[in-house]
């Protein structure tokens, strides 16, 4: 298995050391009342959301479940293979202000950061009406205040445009590997942006050292911050509202299995996190990474987690997939996926390029290569029931449509 990681050949993994969700989750910090806090938090910020971005309708930032039922049909034609039950997409591509999963985490935890600051100073309670906080005296009271985050691009944006909106100075502290389109978006929204020729961990690792010693500077840390992994767990809670929604049975006859793309580990591990404390051994969580960045199921595969870097590997980190292009997995996230993961698979850019394609030809979705990793999966793994397929489409609504256009042509 290693040789072929090693060799950027795709491969299929099954999780030897899965133990029961309850028993998986025993030990592990955070629990379901902490999930159920961190969407109260949001509920309480939904009136400032709704004012500032009317596009969320009730200020709650949620995204479609739709059933994929033409990308079923064709995945089957092209593979000769047949799917048991049904595919669907969370499309968390078309979440509002930042068109991507990290629209959930990322905000999430800059609310918390200014929730903290307001209700520690006195400004507001719990029970007052959040919407005021956007309002001009506190934005000038927030920008006394400093923001900073590493990203390879959304969670910048996601964390870039909350940021400012609230008055926030804020820096995105970009690697190599993001777009320039959305460095040039972040720049527009007023956000500070630092580019570097490194990797993904050297712009965590500067974007951390700018915030050591200043009281008023807050780093949010996407390979350890809690907070940022409960903003991502939410989206269980939400889940679960849609398969009630469209009355999809979840039970030891009718399982669910979900296929989440994963790069540092934070949002598909918070999710994977929310779904197994709810549904418990009825959910199977998948990660999926590109071939040229597979740093969590390789850390995960060789015991070592955190403690390797994929170039120790021969691995070059060099994937279309910027938002999987992520060196070094999170330990918290690799220490609880150790034994609550299913398992995982990688594949090459071309398929998820081609996937991305054929899920616009068919269905009209619009993602980035990155999000199309998880529509591979119900073809990997036999089915002896009838499953519910989730594949996570984790964002690509921003694109432009001239870049959009390039990747189609592509």
């Amino acid at each position: 298995m290693i040789g072929k990681i090693k060799d950027l050949q795709p491969i299929i993994w099954d999780n030897p050391k899965k133990k029961p969700a309850a028993i998986a989750l025993e030990n592990f910090s955070l629990k379901y009342e902490d999930i159920l806090d961190a969407e109260k938090r949001l509920q309480r910020f939904a009136p400032l959301i709704h004012k500032y971005f009317p596009e969320t309708l009730d200020g709650i930032i949620e995204s479609p479940f739709v059933e994929l039922a033409g990308m079923k049909i064709d995945l089957e034609k092209s593979y000769g293979r047949k799917i048991n039950g049904r595919l669907y997409g969370k499309c968390d591509n078309q979440l509002k202000i930042a068109g991507s999963i990290k629209a959930r985490g990322g905000i999430y935890e800059v609310l918390k950061f200014a929730e903290t600051i307001a209700l520690n100073n006195q400004w507001i309670t719990e029970k007052d009406n959040y919407e005021v906080l956007g309002e001009e005296k506190y934005r000038k009271r927030f920008s006394q205040y400093k923001i900073a985050v590493g990203s390879t691009g959304n969670l910048g944006l996601s964390i870039g445009i909350i940021s400012a909106t609230l008055g926030f100075e804020v820096t995105v502290h970009m690697s190599k590997d993001a777009k320039p389109w959305k460095k040039n978006l972040l720049r527009l929204k007023g956000v500070t942006v630092v580019e570097y020729l490194e990797d993904y961990g050297k712009a965590v690792e500067e974007g951390r050292k700018a915030c050591m010693g200043d009281e008023k500077a807050h780093f949010i840390d996407d390979e350890n911050s809690k907070d940022l992994f409960l903003g991502y767990s939410v989206a269980a809670l939400r889940l679960k509202k849609d398969l009630e929604r469209m009355k999809i049975t979840v039970d030891e006859k009718h399982p669910l299995r979900v296929y989440l793309p994963c790069g540092v580990g934070g949002a598909p591990g918070g999710i994977a996190f929310g779904l197994k404390t709810i549904f418990k051994d009825f959910v199977e969580c998948y990660y999926v990474e590109p071939t040229h960045a597979p740093c969590m199921l390789l850390g995960l595969i060789t015991g070592k987690k955190e403690k390797l870097h994929i170039r120790d590997y021969g691995i070059d980190n060099i994937t279309e997939a910027d938002g999987l292009a992520v060196g070094r997995p999170s330990k918290m996230v690799s220490d609880l996926s150790e034994t609550l993961i299913d398992g995982g698979y990688t594949l090459e850019d071309e398929t998820l390029i081609r996937l991305m394609k054929t899920l616009y030809s068919i269905e009209k979705v619009k993602i980035e290569p990155s999000a199309a990793a998880g529509l591979l999966g119900p073809l990997l793994w036999e089915d002896s029931k009838v499953t519910t397929h989730i594949a996570w489409l984790t964002g690509g609504d921003l694109i432009p449509e001239n870049e959009f256009k390039k990747l189609l042509e592509r």
